[in-house]
């Protein structure tokens, strides 16, 4: 057998154990945040019950989840906003403060339904749309930033904050 048919032959297999290696050694944590604008540019909040201030909706991207419907899971179980159009794409940010592997995606969504605000549960304690102006005084930075970014055309940064 030459080179190239074990290569060939091996290939797979390689491919199996460097993935695994990979995941182990380099594996990244994936997030998705949403900038949920209604017709007042007002965005929508969530104020969690396990972490202070107020978010951007979003969470972790599961396994086997795309970017996009791990946003449509987060935006219904998080405000009962069913998104009725595409989102754009905001940007990817670096999440250091978290973790040197974490990352989050962050899309606008501007085509959506509510069928009313969700009541309080044990994951999301009070939710809600705000103007710019009056974001709740413990917003989080790294959600101010998102934010200003959209609405204020403020430049892009790398780094979640």
């Amino acid at each position: 057998m030459n080179t190239q048919s074990l290569r060939m032959r091996f290939e797979p297999a390689l491919r199996r154990v460097f993935h695994v290696y990979w995941r182990f050694a380099r594996g990244m944590t994936l997030g998705v945040r949403a900038v949920v604008l209604d017709s007042e540019n007002r965005v929508f909040l969530v104020k969690h019950s396990y972490v202070s201030g107020w978010h951007l909706p979003g969470g972790g991207v599961e396994t086997g989840e795309t970017f996009l419907e791990s946003l449509r899971r987060e935006l219904i179980e998080e405000g009962r906003i069913e998104m009725i159009g595409e989102p754009l794409l905001h940007g990817l940010f670096f999440n250091r403060r978290i973790s040197r592997r974490d990352h989050v995606a962050v899309y606008v969504v501007r085509q959506y339904r509510q069928d009313r605000m969700p009541d309080p549960n044990r994951e999301i304690v009070a939710c809600g749309f705000f103007g710019i102006a009056e974001l709740p005084p413990d917003t989080t930075r790294g959600t101010r930033q998102r934010i200003a970014e959209v609405l204020e055309n403020r430049p892009l940064t790398e780094d979640w904050f």
